[in-house]
This record gives structure tokens, C-alpha cells and sequence, in this order.
């Protein structure tokens, strides 16, 4: 009986999916990653050419502290793949 239980709990634990919580997206024109968490690590990004940046006015973002874990946040275009353009989105560093 505790065998059957521990077959189970095993084969839970490996058909578990895991998220990331990193990718790789153009920045600006340039290859970063991005992640959601300040304690994820960050993938190393291959070398690719980024489409190029379209020239616009950063918009006006009111003063917020930053979140845990960071130092700044700043907005920046970042390509959003599905849309198949540049989006505003604040970045925390």
C-alpha cells in the first residue's frame, strides 16, 4: 500500500508542467530577457536582429516605487510576438 502511494505521488510530481517565468523578447531593438520575478534567473538570449524600433514619445508614467527585488522601472517598446509590433511596457531592473 504505501508503495501504490509513493508510485503516485512520483508520477504526480513528473506530469507536473512548469511555467517560465523568463523569455527572451526584443527590447528596444535589442535582445533581453524579461522575467516576472526578481529571484527567477535569466536565460541567456541568443544573438538575433530585432526588427527595428518604431520612433515614438515614451508615454508618461506617474511615480510608483518598485517592486521588491529591483531597482527601477522604466518603460520600454518591447516586441510583442503575437501582435507583430512594439509595445509599451514598464521593465523593472
Amino acid at each position: 500500500m504505501v508503495r501504490l502511494i509513493l508510485i503516485a505521488a512520483v508520477g504526480l510530481l513528473v506530469s507536473t508542467t512548469a511555467k517560465a517565468s523568463c523569455a527572451c523578447r526584443c527590447v528596444d531593438g535589442e535582445m533581453q530577457p524579461l522575467c516576472t520575478s526578481s529571484i527567477d534567473l535569466p536565460p541567456i538570449c541568443p544573438m538575433t536582429t530585432c526588427a527595428l524600433t518604431p520612433p515614438a514619445i515614451r508615454p508618461i508614467q506617474p511615480p510608483q516605487l518598485p517592486p521588491l527585488g529591483t531597482t527601477q522601472r522604466s518603460q520600454h517598446q518591447v516586441f510583442n510576438p503575437a501582435a507583430r509590433r512594439y509595445d509599451w511596457q514598464t521593465v523593472c531592473n
